[in-house]
């Protein structure tokens, strides 16, 4: 009875993180999709902690756990800046890697406990299922750790590439494949670290060639790896909920790499085989400005004067936005605009910031109308009739390069068209180079005024000129 009641608990809690994704695919929907996993997860724990052959002590356990886990995600929840989210993510990634890799470990060590065997002698199946669970999921942890370290600045952001790398890769993989085999056929111990440690190696080798502009692949990639992780070792300890929810989050990280890659116009077979940042060269700062025309620089009164007098404007945010924290004067910016008559739209790039979402996050957090916000394809047509862009911190996602130069890193990655404005505002600090490393043709263009300074200042100084 107590199986068939846990089993049913289960059941719900996956229908509802099932409606959690749904209510997550859309912003306005969104808080309600946060709530329905929220209730979803807290069934699980608690069916959980009802499934018969618990006992006291295993109980006390899940409840240590949940303490010390809760404690952490709370202290770490309310210090987190929005623009740490991407590690943020990277890192929570790496911990459900290493969880998969610690459950291999303890269903491999006692068998017995789940019902998949004895020591020394455990069912093929639940060796595939082990041994899978075990390799994504130090695949998973390493490359995760590298991913955290370079949105973090704690390493670099640019490609590491070295020769014969796709083939040290590939040799790696099929060398995994072959231990997989042999661990399946004799269940030795020492093969089983053997996938471990060369899964973690894979990982890492797979993760480092990774350029600043792939990076929300990257996110979105790892969190379908670590989805599958979790479902491999659902399978190997009999989990209903573990399986399910493993594979919610694996094929939804699957399609949403899908959409990165598609908005990146990235191969998802390179993406999965860690082919990042290989499609071409990287220009240094600074390289290639000799021979262009000195850039426009303007102030923030001449950008209201303008802004005031435009029908249609376009507002373009990216990751400098997110770090000055710019959005709620941003929108404030945009409110006094259509009090004087303007259609304001916000265009949001499928990899703008550097986590899938991000920005339409921060616009949210500000208050920002959904019906103003606008993915790539439906807003790119709208740029010849604007009279004015503002582009606020989007670098990369606004570079003509990425259809001109073949040499570029981000060469036939789809843009926003902002230099098909009447005029392009862009706010920047400096003429640095974007996170991909490419000088952007954009601040060269005749139509383009350079609005030098902090991203939050710059728009608040725009405010103080409209109302006057």
């Amino acid at each position: 009875m107590g199986q068939t009641l846990s089993t049913l608990a289960y059941l719900v809690a996956s229908v509802l993180f099932i409606m959690a994704l749904r209510g997550l695919s859309n912003p306005e929907t969104s808080r309600q999709g946060v709530l329905y996993g929220m209730i979803g997860m807290g069934i699980a724990i608690l069916a959980t902690l009802l499934r018969p052959g618990m006992g006291a002590g295993g109980i006390v356990l899940v409840l240590a756990g949940l303490a010390i886990g809760g404690t952490i995600g709370t202290v770490v929840a309310q210090r987190i800046q929005m623009t740490s989210l991407p590690q943020l993510v990277a890192a929570f990634h790496s911990l459900v890697g290493m969880a998969a890799v610690f459950v291999a470990a303890a269903a491999f060590y006692s068998p017995e406990s789940f019902g998949i065997g004895f020591a020394g002698n455990i069912k093929a199946a639940s060796l595939v299922e082990m041994s899978l669970g075990l390799a994504i999921g130090a695949i998973t942890f390493s490359g995760s750790v590298i991913a955290f370290a370079k949105l973090d600045g704690r390493m670099s952001g640019s490609p590491i590439i070295f020769k014969g790398q796709h083939m040290l890769n590939a040799a790696l993989g099929a060398l995994l494949l072959v231990l997989v085999i042999a661990f399946v056929a004799t269940g030795s111990p020492i093969l089983f670290w053997l996938i471990a440690l060369l899964s973690f190696a894979l990982g890492f080798l797979l993760i480092v060639p990774i350029g600043g502009a792939d990076m929300p692949v990257v996110v979105s990639m790892l969190n379908s790896y670590s989805g599958w992780a979790a479902a491999g070792i659902g399978f190997t300890i009999g989990n209903l909920l573990l399986i399910v929810t493993g594979a919610l989050v694996g094929a939804s990280g699957a399609i949403l790499s899908y959409i990165m890659c598609k908005g990146m116009n990235r191969s998802i077979i390179n993406v999965l085989l860690g082919g990042f940042g290989t499609t071409g060269g990287e220009a240094g700062p600074g390289a290639g400005n000799a021979d262009r025309a000195p850039v426009k620089a303007g102030s923030p009164e001449d950008a209201a004067y303008i802004m005031k007098n435009a029908q249609k404007i376009i507002i373009v945010p990216g990751y400098g936005m997110a770090v000055a924290q710019a959005q709620q004067v941003v929108r404030e910016m945009a409110d006094l605009l259509k009090k004087e008559g303007a259609e304001i739209s916000y265009a949001i790039h499928p990899v703008a910031g550097r986590m899938p979402g991000h920005m339409n996050v921060l616009l949210a957090e500000a208050n920002v109308p959904y019906d103003e916000v606008h993915e790539l394809e439906e807003i790119n047509a709208e740029f010849a009739d604007a009279d004015v862009a503002y582009v606020i911190g989007a670098n990369d996602v606004t570079n003509p390069a990425a259809k001109t130069d073949k040499t570029s890193a981000i060469y036939g990655m789809p843009i926003l068209d902002v230099e098909r404005a009447k005029t392009v505002f862009f706010v920047k600090r400096g003429m640095a180079s974007g996170y991909a490393g490419v000088d952007n043709e954009l601040f060269f263009r005749p139509n383009t005024m350079m609005l030098f300074g902090d991203a939050k200042k710059v728009t608040q100084q725009i405010v103080q000129s409209l109302q006057k």
